[in-house]
């Protein structure tokens, strides 16, 4: 009887905490979706929130859809959240950025919102407290740096682009055009600074690592004489690296002579790697793992009424095959 007295309260105590645990208020990130090795590296910086944190009445939740191409799970997603009493504040990474804007304004908030990675648009900037990650403009503008050195003249580039709608890739693209042609604003290049997209580019590749290997493929099949890549996100190369390889391997000493030029963004999974074995001339990369340990601070000062920046940048790597041994913040 005593034995079964002791299992009864044990089991309730074990009960107890586990209820406890699961009544942490939530301080959620949604991103484009779960299949991305970079959001996956967002995750772990969370995590480690999480574990830093252990006493806290607050929890980091990480979650979103299956696939970065999934627009309209995203939105469910947040709306999903939002409609969630445990939900104390919502960090979102918008794949697209206006239908992300849309759900908000349907969802009508009352907890504080902010963006991570990507941003919303200007003109929905009011929708959300802050925007906590990258300077695209500034990463595209660093894109064009290293592709404009290697080709001081110009030439024929293609644009590789993530998804239509995402805010980020867009900015990091017009980044890249405004300092490979001095001019600000042009949607693409006809010859202005020497430079001009080809036809068929920019391509759109919803994040699809094999998708953009197999575009460049196609670009480079129909423009033989293409000069350069701008891709916007690593996707080929962390996404598809053995693909990407595979195309790139046969144009290394192109490469290392800046005959053939490729500006990439990003360094995760095997990125740094590619840009030793000299098939990238430069890579530009973001810092996901601190996105994912600062925006549960940045939520709880937002919940607190505390003064945030607007926005708060998160910093950049580069690397080149010289630099990959050291070029990563550490």
């Amino acid at each position: 009887m005593r034995k079964a007295l002791v299992l009864a309260v044990a089991t309730l105590a074990l009960a107890a905490g586990s209820a406890g645990a699961q009544e942490k208020k939530q301080l959620v990130i949604v991103v484009k979706g779960l299949d991305n090795p970079f959001f996956e590296a967002i995750n772990q910086g969370c995590q480690k929130w999480n574990k830093e944190n252990t006493s806290s009445e607050y929890e980091c939740f990480y979650t979103g859809p299956a696939s970065t191409s999934d627009e309209a799970g995203e939105a469910q997603i947040v709306q999903d959240m939002l409609g969630k009493p445990s939900t104390a504040a919502i960090a979102i990474s918008p794949s697209n950025a206006k239908l992300i804007a849309q759900t908000l304004k349907t969802a009508n908030p009352t907890v504080p919102v902010m963006t991570l990675d990507a941003d919303l648009a200007k003109e929905d900037a009011g929708l959300r407290k802050t925007y906590l990650g990258t300077d695209n403009y500034t990463m595209g503008a660093r894109i064009a740096d290293y592709i404009k050195k290697a080709k001081p003249n110009g030439g024929k580039i293609c644009t590789i682009e993530g998804n239509p709608g995402a805010d980020n890739i867009l900015r990091r693209a017009q980044g890249m055009r405004d300092v490979l042609t001095g001019k600000e604003g042009l949607a693409e290049l006809k010859g202005e600074g020497g430079w001009t997209e080809v036809a068929g580019c920019p391509v759109f590749t919803n994040d699809d690592g094999a998708k953009g290997v197999q575009a460049m493929t196609d670009i480079l099949a129909a423009n033989p004489d293409l000069d350069a890549f701008g891709i916007m996100g690593g996707w080929p190369l962390f996404g598809a690296p053995q693909p990407y390889r595979d195309l790139f391997k046969p144009m290394a000493d192109k490469i290392a002579k800046n005959e053939f030029v490729i500006g990439a963004a990003d360094t995760i999974g095997d990125e740094v790697a590619i840009a030793k074995e000299g098939l990238v001339t430069a890579l530009v990369g973001q810092r996901p793992f601190e996105m994912g340990y600062k925006a549960p601070s940045v939520m709880l000062d937002l919940i607190a009424g505390k003064p945030v920046d607007d926005p708060v940048f998160t910093g950049l790597d580069e690397c080149t095959k010289d630099t990959a041994d050291t070029c990563i913040q550490k």
